[in-house]
């Protein structure tokens, strides 16, 4: 491990804003049994106020946490990452400019309803999430995900997607239709369309969001209500939500100079269709 980092994770330990807690003692009684942690239930003690909670999950550095917590200070901001090198950023902003309405959490997505109580988080943010291909159940738009989410969200809460991923996008629309959520906002061009969309949606950008932004591929943005009774249910048929279609949609994108490994792996895929 290098010396930033270690650097970075001992001055982790001195933001007040950042919590970091044992995933040992989270998963005490197994990964399907967790443990309660102690903040769940208590975030306006944390605060010191009870004004609505917004958790963006998957904050990487934090800066959309930050930004849309300096805009809107009558409301609460959580930002949830496992990184502590990439939170350190976020935590270290927040600390030195005074920011009395952020926080940061270090932990698993998964692990998030041992932290959050029912009714206790107004809004969720998805920013740009991994779209996992390959695995339904670790997007953080699916059905497994959508029924944490239910858990502690106040009725009539709101889950925000944005991405660059049409991927994405399409498959939290089809899994909205599937149980005929209530869709807010939908647009597959954020910055081309001229609907009222709230400004802070287009003027808040991540650091991925500027960086596919440069390589000229539209970003998308969803929002939804999970209010539902009942269980969630996946899009199975193509009709619903064509699994090749949209995967094949999805263009050569660049990470720090570098194919991102979607696009090393069409590339495998094409040169062995060509092979054949």
């Amino acid at each position: 491990m290098g010396h930033d980092k270690l650097r970075k994770f001992a001055e982790n330990e001195t933001f007040s804003c950042l919590l970091q807690p044992s995933a040992q003692e989270l998963l005490a009684d197994g990964y399907f049994n967790l443990r309660d942690h102690a903040v769940k239930g208590h975030w306006a003690e944390r605060f010191g106020n009870d004004r609505p909670i917004v958790l963006e999950l998957g904050c990487g550095k934090g800066e959309y946490t930050v930004a849309l917590a300096e805009r809107d200070p009558e409301r609460n901001y959580i930002g949830v990452d496992i990184k502590g090198a990439r939170l350190w950023k976020g935590a270290k902003y927040a600390t030195e400019h005074g920011l009395p309405n952020v926080a940061f959490l270090r932990t698993r997505v998964e692990f998030i309803s041992a932290f959050f109580a029912p009714g206790e988080v107004s809004e969720v943010w998805l920013t740009f999430s991994d779209p996992q291909y390959r695995s339904e159940n670790s997007r953080l738009c699916s059905p497994l995900f959508l029924e944490r989410y239910r858990n502690f969200l106040r009725p009539g809460g709101v889950v925000h997607l944005k991405t660059d991923s049409r991927f994405l996008h399409e498959y939290a629309r089809a899994v909205c239709a599937a149980k005929a959520l209530q869709v807010l906002t939908c647009t597959q061009d954020l910055y081309a369309g001229t609907d009222s969309i709230q400004p802070v949606v287009r003027e808040v950008k991540t650091f991925y969001e500027n960086l596919f932004l440069q390589q000229g591929y539209p970003i998308t943005y969803l929002s939804f209500v999970i209010d539902h009774d009942g269980p969630f249910v996946s899009p199975r048929d193509p009709e619903e939500f064509d699994t090749k279609k949209w995967r094949e949609a999805e263009g050569p994108r660049l990470l720090f100079g570098h194919d991102s490994a979607e696009t090393r792996r069409q590339k495998l895929r094409a040169a062995k269709e060509e092979s054949l």
